[in-house]
């Protein structure tokens, strides 16, 4: 984790991985610590900021026609429809919030990778791919557990419209609850007490589930699949560590996290959209929306916005590494 990091044997592969019994001496000064997760923090703070509108097309397009099949309208559509109804400033609603969740979520997320990774390697002796995945899905498990509160903000803020607009069987007044609060001044933390004055505190943790499911897959994919990437392109390629073998391996991670997670991203947000409410068609929990969404949307229900995911999640991934490696090394510490 520390950029003071040494191998006990003084040898080192040019992959970077070690022998069994080579071994890390890791630091743990209080300097290492702000570096490693600030870091991870401002890179993935950076690449939100810059991909937000696409983030907020990617809700409206997974929130289209709640339990009916039809017709789709496509992110450009959507994306023409949003400006002119609502201006330009509609595609940025939730970005405060956002910012907060990257700072947070995003250090602890790619935070703790490395540590998890020193750990499994301790215990096991190895860091091959399950040791990376099962660090990854730790990782992400544990941030998103611990920031729950500000996701289920930023995806109501980034809503800001009529959930189940044109839907007869539901109650005729849901209506999703930033579609008040983005007119607000009163800001986030203001809307966050209010949630929990008004619905209770648990309503701050409304789809952790299904949440940290797809955060540890999104991790896991993502860490073990750009880790991995680098491992075999400086093996097999004549690329060294630097600007292209982490543009071209971030890419790759964000290729595969997109496909992996864009199912687990549906149900977590149509969970956070829902209200404690009598309204039929509400789900119980991850597993029960998703069979809602495949009995009464299709298979494809499960992949609304999945354009929309890819478009943000890559680019976002890309920016996250690239950035992430370069403040890293200015920082004095190890490439991931």
């Amino acid at each position: 984790m520390a950029g003071d990091s040494t191998p006990a044997t003084g040898k080192t592969h040019p992959s970077g991985s070690m022998e069994v019994k080579e071994r890390q001496k890791w630091g743990v000064s209080a300097s290492d610590v702000v570096s490693h997760f600030g870091t991870s923090g401002m890179s993935v703070a950076a690449a939100t900021a810059i991909t937000h509108p696409l983030d907020v097309l990617k809700v409206r397009l997974q929130m289209q026609l709640v339990g009916r099949r039809g017709p789709l309208v496509g992110m450009g559509r959507l994306s023409l429809q949003v400006v002119e109804s609502e201006g330009l400033r509609s595609l940025y609603l939730g970005l405060a919030p956002s910012l907060m969740r990257s700072v947070l979520y995003g250090g602890l997320r790619l935070g703790l990778y490395e540590p998890s990774k020193y750990l499994c390697e301790l215990a096991f002796e190895s860091t091959n791919i399950l040791v990376k995945i099962a660090s990854g899905a730790f990782s992400g498990a544990v941030a998103t557990a611990l920031t729950n509160p500000v996701e289920v903000l930023k995806v109501l803020s980034s809503e800001g419209f009529m959930v189940l607009l044109n839907n007869p069987h539901c109650c005729a007044g849901f209506q999703v609850r930033m579609q008040m609060n983005t007119r607000s001044s009163l800001g986030p933390i203001h809307e966050m007490r209010r949630i929990a004055s008004e619905e209770g505190v648990r309503a701050l943790w409304k789809g952790v589930g299904p949440a940290m499911a797809r955060a540890a897959t999104l991790t896991a994919s993502q860490l073990a699949t750009y880790d991995e990437s680098k491992q075999a392109l400086i093996k097999y390629t004549p690329l060294e560590e630097g600007f292209h073998l982490h543009l071209i391996s971030s890419t790759i991670a964000g290729s595969v996290s997109t496909v992996m997670t864009a199912p687990m991203d549906m149900v977590k947000t149509r969970l956070m959209l829902q209200r404690e409410s009598n309204c039929a068609g509400l789900y119980r929990n991850g597993l029960h929306c998703a069979y809602q969404v495949l009995r009464s949307e299709g298979p494809s229900g499960l992949y609304k916005g999945g354009f929309a995911i890819f478009a943000r999640l890559a680019p976002q991934t890309m920016i996250t590494f690239v950035l992430c490696e370069k403040l890293r090394g200015l920082a004095g510490l190890k490439a991931i």
